[in-house]
């Protein structure tokens, strides 16, 4: 339900629950020797799903770990995401000949605990926000601009190797268009011969689950990474 948000580039592989499947690599094994239930399952039908999506880029299976902050080490030539919640997991890949970096994430629909939207978003979000309710009241937009945060995240950390706060990017959706832009409020990375100072992504609202995604194009004139 994802793979539209993204550019048909992308190979997108996505599972609801956790179908049996392939064993994980021993390597892999290794990453969730002590993880909760919940844990192994996500994180296997995860990788399986990976798997998966790295095939029909043309890439062997083999192990994919995990680097100090658990962000998935992806082959050479590839960029990806995964992501998960209750009920359903998904996995992006793409050549890095395509594009620069992508992000995406699936949220399931339920109310954030309170404080959590004063904590992850700023002032003109919030504003923004009570405006995007008075034209689509049915849509969860504090779980919306929650998600968004998280795939610009996950499409951020691959170009720097450094975190990004919550209100180090300001949120702002297009409740017409199904589309967001996210605007950088520290120095972004370097994008070709610019600076990346933001990025646009697409939302949409299924039922059950809310779900963004980040596709960062190549920088102009630039064909090879």
């Amino acid at each position: 339900m994802i793979a539209p948000l993204l550019p048909e580039s992308v190979q997108v592989v996505s599972a609801f629950g956790d179908p049996p499947g392939p064993p994980l690599f021993p390597a892999e094994e290794a990453l969730i020797a002590h993880a909760v239930d919940a844990r192994r399952q996500e994180f296997t039908t995860g990788r399986r799903c990976a798997r998966e999506a790295l095939s029909r880029l043309g890439y062997p299976a083999a192990p994919l770990l995990s680097g100090a902050r658990g962000e998935p080490l992806w082959p050479a030539g590839v960029r990806g995401a995964i992501t998960h919640c209750e009920g359903y997991r998904a996995v992006a890949a793409v050549r890095s000949t395509d594009l620069f970096s992508v992000g995406m994430d699936v949220e399931q629909v339920r109310a954030l605990r309170p404080g959590v939207l004063e904590s992850i978003s700023l002032p003109e979000e919030r504003r923004h926000v009570a405006r995007y309710r008075r034209h689509l009241p049915e849509a969860p937009w504090e779980l919306l601009l929650f998600s968004a945060k998280e795939s610009v995240y996950k499409a951020w950390f691959p170009l720097t190797g450094r975190p990004l706060a919550f209100e180090e990017a300001a949120i702002e959706f297009d409740p017409e268009h199904g589309t967001f832009e996210a605007r950088l409020l520290i120095p972004g990375p370097q994008w070709g011969d610019e600076t990346l100072d933001g990025f646009s992504g697409r939302w949409a609202v299924h039922p059950g689950f809310a779900l963004t995604a980040v596709a960062v194009p190549l920088p102009p004139h630039n064909t090879r990474l």
